[in-house]
C-alpha cells in the first residue's frame, strides 16, 4: 500500500507506479473488488495468475511493466497552469470516482483531478473500509481548477452532466451511501453557488424526477489509495470502465464539446470508440 506525505495541498502528488505484487480486479456490480497478492510467486507465474482470472470472467490491472500508456486524449496536462496562488479546489461525489475523474480530466482550465473520500473519519478513510457502506464516506473527488478559465457553477454543471443526480444513494449497479450524489462546499459561497444551480436545473425540468444531491460541508478530503487514480485512463478496456465510464466520457463530451481540452478527440473515449 502506498503512503501519500502530505503536501501544501493536503495529499500527496501522485506518482504512475503500481506495486507489481498486488493486482486489483476489476470493478463489478456493486463496485466490489478483490486483491490477489502474489509476492511470493515470480513474474511469469503472476502473469499466468492474471491470464486464469481473465479466463474465470474477471479482468485485472495489468502490472506496471505490461500496461500500455494512457491514450493521448486522456493524458494528464499542465496547460491550463496559471501562476502559483489562482487555483480554487471542488470536491464531489456522483457515484464510482474512476466515472467522474475520467469526465474532469478533459475539461478545459482543470488542472488535476484526484480520486478520494470525504464524509467519515480518517481512520477509515480506505476503500476496503468505505466499500463496505458504513463508514459515511463517499467516493469523491477532489477538482483543482483555475477558476478565470471554469467557474464553480459551469464545473457543478459538468459534474451534474457526469451522472444521475436524482438517484438516491446509488449509481446503476453501485449501491449505497458510499455511491450517493453529493457536493461537499469547503464555504457558504460554494454552498449559495450550489443551491442555485441545483434549484435553476430542478425548475428547468432538466430530469424527470428532482436532484437528489445533498450538500455537505468538507471537513477533509482523504486521497484514495494510488492504483484508483486515473484508473480509467490506464485500464480503457476494462468492463466496468467501457460500460460504465466511458459512457459518461462520451455524454459530457457531446453536451459540454466548448469546454473539451483542445487535445481532447471527440471521437473516442478513454482510448476506445464507445
Amino acid at each position: 500500500m502506498f503512503s501519500h506525505p502530505e503536501n501544501a495541498a493536503g495529499h500527496s502528488p501522485r506518482t504512475f507506479r503500481r506495486p507489481l505484487a498486488r493486482i486489483p480486479l476489476t470493478r463489478i456490480p456493486g463496485c466490489v473488488k478483490a486483491d490477489i497478492m502474489t509476492q511470493s510467486f515470480s513474474l511469469p507465474i503472476r502473469r499466468v495468475l492474471v491470464v486464469l482470472a481473465c479466463a474465470l470472467g474477471l479482468t485485472v490491472t495489468a502490472m506496471a511493466d505490461d500496461h500500455p500508456a494512457a491514450p493521448t486524449g486522456t493524458q494528464k496536462t499542465t496547460n491550463d497552469k496559471p501562476a502559483e496562488g489562482k487555483l480554487a479546489k471542488a470536491v464531489v461525489a456522483g457515484g464510482c470516482f474512476w466515472c467522474t475523474e475520467a469526465v474532469f480530466e478533459e475539461i478545459s482550465g482543470v488542472v488535476e483531478v484526484v480520486s478520494g473520500y470525504a464524509g467519515g473519519s480518517a481512520k477509515q478513510a480506505n476503500y476496503r473500509a468505505v466499500s463496505g457502506g458504513q463508514t459515511g464516506h463517499a467516493e469523491v473527488i477532489e477538482v483543482t481548477y483555475d477558476p478565470a478559465k471554469l467557474d464553480y457553477a459551469t464545473l457543478l454543471e459538468v459534474f451534474f452532466d457526469a451522472h444521475d443526480p436524482t438517484q438516491l444513494n446509488r449509481q446503476g449497479p453501485d449501491v449505497g451511501t458510499q455511491y450517493r450524489s453529493a457536493i461537499f462546499y469547503a464555504n457558504d459561497a460554494e454552498k449559495e453557488i450550489a443551491e442555485g444551480v441545483i434549484d435553476r436545473l430542478n425548475k428547468s425540468k432538466k430530469y424527470k424526477k428532482p436532484i437528489a444531491t445533498s450538500l455537505e460541508k468538507l471537513e477533509k478530503f482523504y486521497p484514495a489509495e494510488e492504483y484508483h487514480q486515473d484508473y480509467s485512463a490506464r485500464n480503457p478496456f476494462d468492463p466496468y470502465v467501457r460500460q460504465s465510464s466511458t459512457p459518461k466520457v462520451v455524454k459530457v463530451r457531446k453536451q459540454h464539446s466548448k469546454l473539451l481540452k483542445s487535445k481532447t478527440d471527440p471521437a473516442k473515449a478513454n482510448g476506445s470508440n464507445p
